[in-house]
């Protein structure tokens, strides 16, 4: 059975190897290699991320953050989410979003954002089969493997 909680320092070790799993040249403008644990969790502390467990297994996070130090953009958290192939289609990803949206509700977070790249159709699918919409896209922005790909921006409102 799935469960969901913020992030504690235990999970690192699998966070990392989650990353390093995940992000590839499809995924991710530039391939995630975190150096070491330390490393990996100064750039993700404890409670920035929310993680699913399968018994007692990482098989998912969603990371999130304000996009801009700016007390004006308070409202808006930018998420990024990894779910691990093995466990892609059963509802883990979904489960994170629905956890998330709660979460970001209780915190007056008015938006979700994020960024994909247009080579992730299938990320893409699954961000517009739960309401997220392009509302706007950086033409060519990343040149991955001897092609130029575009970095699509999509938005998610809620508390409206």
């Amino acid at each position: 059975m799935v469960e969901i909680r913020l992030s504690q320092a235990k999970d690192f070790p699998q966070l990392l190897h989650l990353d390093h799993k995940v992000w590839n040249e499809v995924t991710t403008p530039s391939v995630i290699n975190w150096e070491s644990i330390e490393h990996f969790s100064s750039r993700n502390p404890e409670g920035s991320q929310l993680v699913a467990h399968d018994d007692g297994i990482v098989v998912g996070y969603l990371g999130y953050h304000y996009p801009t130090p700016l007390e004006t953009n308070k409202h808006v958290y930018e998420m990024d989410i990894a779910v691990n192939p093995d466990h892609q289609g059963k509802g883990v990803g979904s489960m994170l979003l629905h956890t998330f949206v709660e979460m970001a509700q209780k915190h007056s977070i008015h938006k979700l954002s994020l960024r994909v790249l247009e080579s992730n159709q299938k990320a893409i699918h699954f961000y517009r089969k739960n309401g997220f919409k392009e509302q706007g896209r950086l033409v060519k922005e990343f040149y991955v493997n001897g092609n130029y790909v575009d970095d699509i921006l999509m938005y998610k409102l809620i508390n409206t």
